[in-house]
């Protein structure tokens, strides 16, 4: 790493010559192979920006012009670039380099970016501060083409010719989210006939007129309406977003560095909004991931010679929730021709694409758009269909006032898996499914439950289907199950109730969904070592409505409650059952363990849960 490691921070970047700016791309990406092998994380999308990384750090006077990315997948050679390669390795680890670009962590992070698509937003603000400030600040946002279907990213790009600025917005095109890119937009840029010859002629015009300052203020000459009608005859195809009277560069090779350099800066000093369309590969330079993009996303570790990735031996473990999921809507969906799957760019995250590979024509991929497939499950619904929309969790997030206006209110049978609840481990607060129960169980006419494992998340997810449910909210965990024999008959549960599953006389725990497994393993901890401390456990499965006949009785035997969630304390399970017992007169102890009321960091789920007090230790302590 003869070049690369020389640079600190992107000031020694831009001491180099343009010559050896290809070298220094091949380091950064064999520095990023090489981190990622051994400190899983996000490779494939890291290593298909890497030449567009360091052009913008070569052309840009970073930290002062601003490059907002958007979501941090493809930030890891800007992390590497801005002071942190020396402890790279501590990528996603406890106390370790945040797992997304923050500006908490480094002033070359300019914003918060762990969900797609608010990067134009943000930007805008950010340019349009710059403008009234006079301070020449340079803007720069960086976007995928698959973050591009959000409808955030529209109403961005609807503002951006509206205000006064000079942003730059970077189309990062591979055809790529996670998994495949799907959509109109998807399709549009692939069919996007931009005739290479206009193209030079453009920037030779461009430039022309801008040093005579006839670019100063398009809006009042017009000269971007005659552009956009000039190329419209010479392509014989309408530009999106020309038509929204943004000057549009592209497509052009996102993995040549230097030219990169070059047309960065011919852009750099032109006024007003402009978006440069860039073709990438995600996965470039490293064989086994640019054949297989969604695998390499987040591959784990691997050898980097072979590109064998290193999986432990899972023989005779139990599946992931997501994976019981999958198994059985497929089978709900061979029984009910009414059922249909629904995700917003999520099928393999999901493992809806196991209904999706034997019954494409009633699953959904709906792109990075979780309002919409909100939305969209409502629309089926009220047609007499019956969605199973999965969204992850923190991703849910983003649909609120969709499940409130478009499901909650007319009833309507939409069945909500919110995949990811609770801690999710190593990517952090912005993916930390903690907001759903508090959010949610104020909304009337929804059924909130949690399994307990995976044969009560096939019973709820039967249960939901059935006529008369109305719409039906199932979180679970992300990562394995606890049972290895997972499949079990299917069976109706009632709605609102609970069960025992240990009787006690002195505390009454109860947990909602899985993470009522620690708070088995401490319950018998305890009493093995305090002889004649008898405790009960309960799982209550469901938030909303909750079992009212089994809150009476705990009422009535305890005078200690312990309630527990992996979900926020505040305004969750704990609080429900809090507020039940006050309006119905009863008085006993509630202590409520669950998520504080702080962004809960990264690290490994058992290293949070530690922290936050709802392991098995923390349980321990809290019952003695």
């Amino acid at each position: 790493m003869t070049l690369l490691g020389k640079i600190k921070y992107p000031a020694d970047l831009r001491q180099m010559s343009e010559e050896q700016l290809p070298e220094v791309c091949d380091e950064l990406r064999r520095d990023i192979v090489d981190e990622l092998s051994v400190n899983p994380g996000h490779l494939a999308s890291s290593l298909g920006v890497v030449e567009l990384t360091i052009a913008l750090h070569y052309v840009y006077d970073t930290p002062e012009d601003r490059i907002v990315w958007d979501v941090g997948h493809q930030a890891y050679g800007h992390k590497i670039l801005t002071g942190r390669r020396e402890k790279f390795y501590t990528n996603r680890k406890l106390h370790g380099v945040m797992p997304f670009p923050s500006p908490k962590e480094s002033e070359y992070d300019t914003f918060v970016c762990g969900h797609a698509s608010n990067s134009i937003s943000a930007a805008l603000g950010m340019a349009v501060a710059a403008k009234n400030e006079g301070s020449g600040r340079r803007v720069v946002a960086v976007i995928g083409d698959g973050a591009m279907s959000g409808g955030l990213a529209f109403e961005g790009l609807n503002n951006v010719s509206q205000y006064p600025n000079d942003m730059l917005i970077i189309l990062n095109d591979n055809n790529m989210s996670i998994d495949r890119s799907v959509g109109g937009m998807k399709q549009y840029l692939v069919e996007l006939n931009t005739n290479e010859k206009y193209n030079a002629l453009k920037f030779k015009v461009t430039r022309w007129l801008h040093s005579r300052g006839y670019l100063e203020d398009d809006r009042k000459n017009g000269l971007i309406r005659l552009s956009n009608a000039l190329k419209s005859a010479i392509s014989h195809q309408q530009n999106i977003f020309e038509g929204l009277n943004i000057r549009y560069f592209g497509p052009f090779d996102g993995h040549n560095v230097k030219e990169l350099v070059r047309i960065l800066k011919q852009l750099k000093g032109m006024k007003g909004p402009k978006l440069l369309h860039l073709h990438t590969v995600k996965g470039k330079g490293y064989g086994p991931a640019e054949k297989s993009a969604t695998i390499w996303h987040a591959p784990g570790k691997f050898d980097v010679d072979t590109g064998q990735r290193i999986v432990g031996d899972t023989t005779g473990m139990p599946p992931k929730f997501q994976d019981v999921f999958g198994e059985t809507l497929l089978e709900l969906a061979k029984q009910n021709p009414r059922i249909v799957g629904v995700t917003p760019a999520m099928p393999t995250g999901c493992s809806m694409n196991i209904m999706m590979e034997e019954i494409p024509e009633r699953t959904f991929d709906v792109g990075i758009a979780e309002g919409h497939a909100v939305t969209f499950s409502g629309g089926m619904a009220k047609e007499g269909l019956i969605p199973f929309c999965n969204i992850y969790s923190a991703f849910a997030q983003r649909s609120y006032d969709n499940v409130i206006h478009d499901v909650a209110i007319l009833r309507l049978p939409v069945v909500l898996c919110l995949d990811r609840a609770g801690l999710v481990g190593e990517d952090g607060p912005t993916h930390h499914g903690a907001f759903d129960i508090p959010s949610l169980r104020a909304v009337p006419n929804l059924t909130i439950c949690s399994p307990y494992d995976e044969h009560e998340l096939r019973c709820m997810m039967y249960t939901a289907q059935l006529d008369g449910k109305g719409p039906f909210v199932i979180r679970y965990p992300r990562g394995n199950g606890y049972l290895t024999e997972w499949k079990c008959p299917l069976e109706e549960i009632r709605v609102g109730s609970g069960r025992v599953l240990k009787e006690g006389t002195d505390v009454a725990v109860l947990s909602l969904g899985p993470i009522g497994h620690n708070a088995a393993d401490a319950i018998k901890e305890v009493e093995a070592e305090h002889p004649g401390r008898s405790i009960a456990h309960y799982d209550m499965r469901f938030v909303k409505p909750l079992d009212e006949r089994l809150l009476q009785d705990i009422a009535t035997r305890y005078k200690y409650i312990v309630t527990l969630e992996d979900g926020a304390r505040n305004g969750g399970f704990g609080s429900a059952v809090l507020e039940w017992m006050s309006d119905h007169g009863y008085s006993p102890r509630i202590t409520r363990l669950g998520l504080p009321d702080n962004f809960v960091e990264h690290g490994k789920v058992e290293e949070l849960q530690r922290i936050v007090g709802i392991d098995k230790d923390g349980i321990k302590k809290t019952l003695i």
